[in-house]
């Protein structure tokens, strides 16, 4: 079973007690939209989860924009929600993905095997007629939630500089192609991308109605890329990253790591290298 599942997949399981849903809706530039939209309607049963609050820690001189949280409060939070090892969690947002996809991230690096990403969001099971409520959160009794970290799911700054100076590793930049290019950048004070990576935007992974893509059309999507490899993938901050990494993993690939300061911690170095263009 792959890491994306169908609307209709979370509908039959709604009420399972060992499934439990969390909203990881976020919009960029208004922190507190996604938390507004939560207390207007979500799916029944789920939990909230924010971005900045919740999926990422304290942003600092290196690190990025959002630095990964400290596993142990991570930890403790998942755990007053409800949630142990042992659950299944699917997490949606209404985002395409890309902040359910953080989440997904980090229960995987933090050794969960049961997490998925349901496809198509929020909006998506509105208009499907399925079950929303604006009722209060749901209370759940506490568990213990205990991590098995998996270092292997994460590159370091070092290991982007070995990368970008040897090829010892595969580089995807996760953004559109302006901010790839140069051309344009609006968020981060540097335009450009890391030497020698090459750009998957995030977004291509979905169709023009906004579903993941099929498994084969994945596969041409990164058929370039080798499996004999480190991929290290990054985007702006380590989120957007997080759809690639997904969808690598899905296909196959064996050593798939997030850069997960990406490149507004890679410009937080000034020594570093920067290119522009398509190469």
């Amino acid at each position: 079973m792959g890491s994306i599942v169908s609307m209709r997949w979370v509908l039959a399981r709604l009420y399972e007690p060992d499934l439990t849903i969390v909203d990881c809706r976020f919009v960029p530039g208004d922190p507190e939209a996604g938390r507004r939209s939560y207390e207007e309607s979500y799916i029944p049963g789920a939990i909230y989860m924010d971005l900045e609050r919740d999926l990422s820690g304290p942003v600092g001189k290196h690190g990025g924009r959002h630095p990964l949280p400290d596993v142990a409060e991570l930890a403790a939070k998942l755990g007053r929600a409800g949630i142990d090892r042992s659950m299944r969690v699917v997490a949606y947002d209404d985002q395409g993905g890309a902040m359910a996809a953080r989440f997904w991230w980090l229960l995987r690096y933090m050794g969960h095997e049961r997490v998925y990403v349901m496809d198509e969001g929020f909006s998506a099971w509105k208009r499907a007629g399925f079950p929303v409520t604006n009722a209060a959160p749901p209370i759940r009794v506490p568990k213990t939630y205990v991590p098995d970290v998996r270092p292997e799911l994460l590159a370091d700054v070092e290991a982007v500089r070995r990368a970008a100076s040897t090829g010892d590793s595969v580089l995807v930049d996760s953004r559109e192609p302006a901010r790839y290019r140069g051309d344009a950048e609006p968020i981060d004070r540097a335009a450009g991308h890391i030497p020698g990576a090459v750009n998957r935007f995030w977004k291509e992974n979905l169709d023009e109605a906004g579903r993941w893509r099929s498994p084969e059309e994945l596969a041409a999507r990164f058929r370039d890329l080798p499996r004999d490899k480190p991929i290290i993938v990054y985007c702006g901050s380590g989120v957007t990253a997080c759809p690639n990494v997904l969808a690598l993993t899905d296909l196959g690939f064996r050593d798939v790591k997030l850069y997960a300061g990406s490149w507004s911690d890679w410009i937080s170095y000034p020594e570093h290298p920067v290119a522009r263009g398509d190469q």
